[in-house]
């Protein structure tokens, strides 16, 4: 077995694990916006006192690679490098977006296909699409979502699409009987955990000095609103 300390800050949503194997041994989730920079290692030094266990018995941290927000991916990222690099222990990353189709999965009964999507303001989200065994279908992406966005898809596939892009996305294609929606879904530690175990098995670590967030897209910075 390994003990993985789990991070997911790709969204506004903070979330930590800890994952033994492929058991869940416990897990957080603050949903409260600008919470990552000050209350991240809050929730890992939380998680580890419920668990009973000192950092210098962790196998390895996984973090959730994106995409997602620029600025929680980096917060997850420089804390998961920190303590990879204290502790002297692996880093593994795990596709935000996997995660996301990982943990609906579990409910997946008629099989359909599953369309996670993380909102990237206004009408664009980061998607991609797995079948119901996990596998990845398209590359991942930054869709501008349209009426005509998976027409040809739901032509003849029933697809289940969630993650806090699909809300925008819900009201221009519920009408397709072949499309369902899952409200509530946000990316947790736990999921990013249990895949992180399968690479850990196979030692698919990354270089803790030169990992970088998988950001999708450019970071544009904006001006405040107040100094226009």
């Amino acid at each position: 077995m390994a003990v993985i300390l789990s991070i997911e800050t790709s969204t506004t949503v903070c979330s930590v694990a800890l994952t033994d194997g492929n058991n869940v041994v416990a897990s957080e989730k603050l949903f409260l916006e600008k919470s990552h920079s000050n209350l991240l290692t809050v929730i890992i030094e939380s998680i580890l006192d419920q668990s009973n266990l000192a950092k210098e018995q962790l196998d390895a941290v996984a973090v959730s690679e994106g995409p997602g927000s620029y600025t929680g991916l980096r917060i997850g990222v420089s804390t998961a490098k920190g303590l990879c690099y204290a502790l002297e222990i692996p880093l593994i990353s795990v596709s935000t977006l996997e995660a996301m189709a990982f943990e609906v999965n579990k409910f997946n009964t008629e099989s359909f296909l599953l369309v996670p999507m993380i909102d990237a303001r206004r009408m664009e989200v980061y998607t991609a699409t797995y079948d119901a065994k996990l596998e990845k279908l398209n590359e991942v992406n930054a869709m501008i979502l349209g009426e005509n966005s998976f027409k040809e898809t739901l032509s003849d596939k029933k697809v289940l699409f969630f993650g806090n892009g699909a809300d925008k996305f819900k009201p221009l294609i519920e009408s397709n009987s072949n499309s369902r929606f899952l409200s509530d879904v946000s990316p947790s530690a736990w999921a990013i955990g249990l895949l992180a175990f399968e690479k850990y098995q196979k030692e698919n670590f990354k270089d803790v000095a030169y990992f970088e967030p998988f950001y999708l897209k450019e970071f544009r910075a904006t001006t405040p609103k107040a100094l226009l």
